[in-house]
């Protein structure tokens, strides 16, 4: 038996067959559909991933400025005399408690004391300080509503019902299916998972962040926390690290608010449009399909008549549109010429293919009379 393709088999029917059996095709074609989406707010991971690097930038290299504590103590107690200590002294007398005046040494009793130290506790650093604290509240924030969600499941269910009869070729033809599908949740759990390991290696970075020697000399000194709007000090203008900072300040003051969405959606109704078409035409394929197993090779006389006119139809129509000034003469002069050809193409093929079966007749009964 031959071995038949879908495409083949659809490809090698007439079109005058397939349009007949759909024009006579009385169908109905029922849709369901039931769609439920749980749409869960995961940008602001990307945004923190982004911008770590940046804030780590700047805790390695934090900006930092020199503080002078002046303190006037006893001379005994004084760490270090400097110009200043001795300018200040010369300007309050008061604090000499003698003068030896044949060396002209000075004895104070008290003298002035500068410490110089420095300090992180900077605007900028503040900035990111609050910014930092700020990210592990929104991020906490952010982890309790998905995990609020995370049992949620994804629904994309779908179904056709499709019923069919057809009246054709003196055959009464009928075809009832109906087809559903059901979305896996697997795909949905592991994409979960993904979000949730996403998060914790964010809290992993927030911690290395928080261990920095910035971050605890100024978590040790409670400093105060920066409020919005931030000033546009030189440094927040032109550090291109600062620039990613205040975006991301920017964008946590921004998605507070909790962004998950629900979706639902069901459907339930007749279609009289593409869908029923296309189940129109596995109808006819299923009937194709089912026609391979007719014993009878050749197709009945009405049918094979009405094959021929078709192809007669389409020649005469096509050649018509090449030359519309064609004469009746010059159309049945033009077809005998190549009918004859043809013909004379298929009896000479069939003289040869006799010749050579002969040929191989006469060759293998020589073979047996030698034998014999």
């Amino acid at each position: 038996m031959e071995e038949f393709k879908i495409l083949d088999l659809y490809e090698k029917t007439s079109d005058n067959l397939k349009e007949g059996f759909i024009k006579n095709t009385e169908s109905s074609v029922r849709v369901m559909t039931d769609y439920e989406k749980t749409a869960r707010d995961t940008e602001w991971i990307e945004k923190i991933e982004q911008t770590i690097p940046y804030l780590d930038n700047i805790l390695r290299s934090p900006n930092r400025f020199i503080i002078n504590e002046e303190d006037i103590v006893k001379i005994e107690l004084a760490r270090k005399i400097t110009v200043d200590s001795i300018k200040h002294l010369s300007r309050n007398t008061n604090l000499i408690q003698e003068i030896d005046k044949k060396t002209g040494d000075v004895r104070p009793s008290k003298i002035l004391n500068i410490n110089k130290e420095e300090s992180y506790d900077t605007y900028e650093n503040r900035l990111i300080y609050t910014l930092i604290q700020n990210t592990k509240i929104f991020i906490e924030l952010k982890k309790k509503s998905l995990e609020m969600t995370k049992e949620a499941k994804q629904k994309n269910d779908k179904l056709i019902e499709y019923r069919g009869k057809s009246n054709f070729s003196d055959e009464d033809i009928e075809m009832n299916f109906s087809i559903k599908t059901k979305l896996k949740n697997e795909k949905e759990n592991n994409s979960e998972q993904g979000i949730f390991a996403r998060i914790e290696k964010l809290e992993h970075r927030i911690r290395d962040l928080t261990n920095s020697e910035v971050y605890k000399i100024l978590e040790k000194k409670h400093v105060s926390l920066v409020r919005p709007p931030i000033k546009k000090t030189n440094v927040i203008l032109k550090n291109v690290n600062f620039q990613y900072a205040i975006k991301l300040w920017n964008y946590i003051q921004d998605n507070y608010d909790d962004k998950t969405q629900n979706i639902a959606e069901k459907n339930d109704y007749m279609d009289d449009g593409e869908i029923k078409k296309l189940t129109d035409e596995v109808f006819l394929l299923n009937y194709l399909i089912i026609n391979t197993l007719n014993k009878d090779i050749e197709e009945n006389e009405e049918t094979t008549k009405k094959i021929k006119e078709n192809l007669i139809n389409q020649m005469l129509e096509k050649i018509m549109d090449i030359d519309n000034n064609l004469t009746e003469e010059q159309l049945k002069e033009m077809i005998g010429e190549k009918y004859a050809i043809i013909k004379y193409k298929k009896t000479a093929t069939m003289q040869e293919i006799q010749k050579i079966f002969s040929e191989h007749i006469n060759k293998y009964l020589e073979k047996i009379n030698r034998s014999e």
